[in-house]
């Protein structure tokens, strides 16, 4: 399957929400593809899975087909810049391109991945999901850190983030074991997006944000009917 097409949606759905108190850019196109049947297919049949050794991932990934980022990314890059306010002088780049698949039990998260967390401090990096598969899976949701009230952490609140968030644990003890749900004394929820098959979003990497996953339905490592989604991550500079 390495020909593997993908036809986006003339007639594609698209909005750009303003998120939290930051009013920070998120791209949501709806039925952004006119089929995407060849794309799981090939998730399928034509990928090894294995952990993403570049990131806490909580499952297991492996690389999508180039003719299918570059579609995407055809379709999209003007958006991005536009958007996001990306200065004309930047190119893009991709930095991992992967279908991912939540697999990790919550007695195996490792307590990072038991709270929110963001991709980098840089401001232009950005990651683009396509939720692929039918199903009732976990909305991606946004948090504001509670004690800074930080919701993306660039390169200036950094330090600010960590070493509050290691008094926050000194003083109340690690995070519960599991998923992240919602808001908890840490944390706050403000926002999700909604999972929807042939949903694309784009938002930048330094927001903080975590799947809402419920373990009974969300841990799956099956292509055919788990939560697959295609991840590209892009950085401008």
């Amino acid at each position: 399957m390495s020909g593997i097409s993908i036809q986006v949606n003339s007639k594609a759905s698209l909005q750009v929400l303003n998120v939290g108190n930051e009013k920070t850019p998120v791209v949501v196109i709806d039925d952004f593809a006119v089929d995407v049947s060849e794309v799981i297919e090939y998730a399928c049949s034509d990928v090894e899975y294995g952990p993403d050794s570049t990131s806490a991932y909580p499952g297991i990934r492996g690389g999508l087909p180039r003719a299918y980022v570059r579609a995407v990314l055809n379709r999209i890059y003007r958006l991005l810049f536009q958007v996001f306010a990306v200065p004309a002088g930047l190119g893009m780049k991709t930095v991992n391109t992967v279908y991912s698949l939540i697999a990790t039990p919550e007695h195996d998260l490792s307590p990072a991945q038991c709270v929110p967390h963001f991709d980098t401090t840089g401001a232009y990096y950005l990651a683009v999901l396509h939720y692929l598969n039918p199903g009732g899976f976990c909305d991606t949701g946004l948090f504001r850190h509670r004690p800074t009230g930080f919701e993306k952490i660039l390169e200036n609140r950094r330090e600010a983030f960590f070493s509050s968030s290691r008094a926050f644990v000194e003083a109340n003890g690690p995070p519960e074991q599991g998923y992240i749900k919602g808001s908890d004394d840490h944390f706050e929820l403000y926002d999700q997006i909604e999972y929807k098959p042939n949903r694309l979003v784009a938002y930048p990497g330094c927001l903080l944000h975590s799947g809402l996953v419920d373990p009974a339905v969300d841990i799956n490592p099956d292509p055919r009917t788990g939560r697959l989604t295609a991840n590209i991550f892009v950085d401008f500079s």
